[in-house]
């Protein structure tokens, strides 16, 4: 056993010199080393081995690579969700925002056409709006947000931007209702622009038609002739438009021409309206404005009429008898 203890820890005389193992790796070193120095084909050596090596390395690199690929490819596609829902929810939005900008662009077409339309003898203007509409043979009315408190008052004329419209006829504190010339109980006194004509348009119970009944079979009177108000009764002023003839029946047996005109004023379709006040001084104003400027103060109690009150001396019967 010592023996072979001996003889293990021995140094063994080929390990202990270099041997020829050194003196060619040195030889070949050197080699290199000139080679390289000189014409540089370890470099192009080099060159195709990382090319050789370069998919290993790839391959090594390739978990990190996919884990990273995956993350970016999961957040990419939530933020795309979140930017197209965001953008739908935008398009929504501008879309709403579109559509008011149409009615509003209308609305201001509308509201500029009615302020145009206004003749010289309009003191003051003012926009209702629509609320309802009722529309029958029987009846032809528009109710109105505009009332007593605006200034309103019974009789007051009635416009849109292309014509007349008609008239107030029961006035509340906060509303009115408006009768359309096509009201079956409305007339509006006209005359034909062309020639002067006039006569009385009275309304058919359809928002697309007027009746002139009091024409002679013999009357100056064309499709397409214009019609306006003529001024006379005293309720509106001279020149508005009122309807455009549309067609005429003449019976020889009859003495009076069937004669039909289509408004110019758009009932159905309106949703807005003005109402004007007139000056008036004005020669032109109806009989209304004038004396809606005058109207008789309500009082509680019994009416008392001031002209028998001033002409009734204190003696009299009917100063005795009003006592």
């Amino acid at each position: 056993m010592a023996f072979i203890g001996r003889g293990l820890n021995r140094p063994s005389s080929r390990d202990s010199a270099p041997g020829p193992r050194f003196v060619v790796f040195a030889i070949l070193s050197i080699v290199c080393m000139y080679y390289d120095q000189r014409d540089s084909w370890i470099s192009s050596l080099r060159y195709y081995l990382q090319g050789a090596v370069y998919p290993i390395q790839r391959l090594v690199a390739s978990p990190q690579v996919l884990w990273h690929w995956g993350s970016e490819l999961v957040e990419t596609r939530e933020a795309l969700r979140a930017e197209n829902a965001a953008l739908k929810r935008q398009e929504r939005e501008l879309s709403i925002t579109a559509l008011r900008f149409a009615a509003l662009e209308h609305e201001n077409a509308q509201l500029r056409a009615l302020s145009q339309a206004m003749p010289p003898l309009v003191t003051r203007t003012q926009v209702a709006e629509v609320v309802s509409v009722q529309l029958n043979p029987l009846k032809q009315r528009l109710l109105v947000n505009k009332g007593g408190r605006d200034g309103a008052y019974t009789g007051q004329t009635v416009l849109d931007a292309r014509g007349l419209l008609g008239q107030l006829v029961r006035v509340g504190p906060w509303s009115a209702e408006v009768i359309l010339i096509t009201d079956p109980e409305h007339a509006v006194p006209v005359q034909v622009v062309r020639n002067g004509l006039r006569s009385i348009a009275v309304g058919a119970g359809n928002s697309g038609e007027l009746l002139l009944p009091y024409l002679p079979v013999n009357s100056d009177v064309k499709p397409g002739d214009l019609l306006v108000t003529s001024g006379l009764g005293g309720i509106f002023p001279a020149g508005y438009p009122v309807a455009v003839v549309t067609g005429i029946k003449r019976d020889p047996v009859l003495l009076l021409a069937q004669v039909r005109a289509r408004p110019l004023a758009t009932l159905e379709r309106d949703h807005e309206v003005m109402v004007v006040w007139f000056d008036p001084k004005h020669s032109a104003a109806p009989a209304a404005a004038a004396q809606s400027d005058t109207l008789p103060q309500v009082t509680l109690g019994a009416p008392v009429d001031p002209a028998s009150a001033e002409g009734s001396p204190e003696g009299s019967p009917d100063a005795e008898e009003a006592r």
